[in-house]
């Protein structure tokens, strides 16, 4: 296991999932004032979040569950949703099968983010905001079901061979990331029980994710400074089980070290499911 002791870093308070009897639940939209309420107290512990440049090229999806690569897109605009569908698509699809050898990617979402001081995520007059709770997208039952759901004609033959949900996700600043960037968590530091699954409520279906206890054997990474033209790849979920990186944390944080002047965060995350024949 790489030692990340000689790696510089920050500390930085990240939100864990806090101490409840009932089962988390948050919504993906302002929730309305019949809606029960949310089940998702927070934990804030402050952790060491180390710098992977040094170590890029021993980053692997299958091993830490995340890998940095360059990635140059002909996308001009990210905030333009036809432009990312029609230029930025393919070019995820072309990437993330040549990073993995799959067969097929089939990609079934995209996400900008903007910081908007003072403005909460999912709030009706903003766009979304960082992600600032530790978790991970899908579980192993929802990583499954994303397949039923998105391809039922396929979906049986689909699950006999191996299915990944990966996510790729950038800045978009023309300037290098300073401000909120994205903390990842090395997969083999998370013990399943720290991953509790939670129900994650839409308008039209309930879907399930992990929320994440607090364990100090984590080790957290982040990349300084990102470029638009880099590109982090995000482990959210695999059918195979021999493998260290099934599912991997993360979360958006507070740089300590960011300075004042620095332009809010802008992100976009695709979001694939990743296939290899049985």
């Amino acid at each position: 296991m790489t030692n990340a002791d000689h790696l510089p870093y920050v500390e930085a308070e990240v939100n864990y999932l806090g101490r409840t009897d009932q089962r988390p639940r948050y919504y993906a939209y302002e929730r309305d004032a019949n809606d029960p309420p949310s089940v998702m107290p927070y934990e804030p512990h402050t952790v060491k979040i180390h710098d992977l440049r040094p170590i890029e090229s021993e980053l692997s999806l299958d091993v830490q569950g995340f890998a940095l690569k360059e990635q140059r897109s002909a996308v001009r605009d990210f905030w333009n949703d036809d432009e990312v569908r029609q230029v930025y698509y393919p070019e995820v699809e072309a990437f993330i099968k040549q990073v993995t050898g799959a067969s097929r990617v089939f990609i079934f979402d995209h996400l900008q983010r903007r910081r908007v001081p003072g403005i909460e995520d999912r709030s009706r007059r903003g766009p979304r905001q960082p992600a600032t709770r530790v978790h991970v997208d899908h579980t192993a039952r929802s990583g499954p079901q994303r397949v039923h759901d998105l391809l039922p004609g396929e979906a049986e033959e689909l699950l006999k061979g191996r299915v990944q949900v990966i996510n790729l996700w950038r800045p978009i600043l023309a300037e290098p990331l300073r401000d909120a960037p994205l903390a990842v968590c090395d997969s083999r530091t998370v013990a399943p029980g720290d991953l509790v699954p939670s129900d994650l409520v839409y308008r039209e279906r309930v879907g399930e994710t992990y929320s994440v206890k607090y364990n100090p054997a984590h080790e957290w990474y982040y990349v300084p400074e990102m470029r638009r033209d880099e590109a982090l790849l995000l482990k959210i979920a695999d059918t195979r089980t021999d493998i260290s990186a099934r599912f991997m944390p993360h979360t958006a944080f507070t740089d300590p070290t960011t300075p004042p002047e620095a332009q809010p965060r802008q992100s976009i995350e695709v979001r694939t499911l990743v296939f290899h024949p049985a």
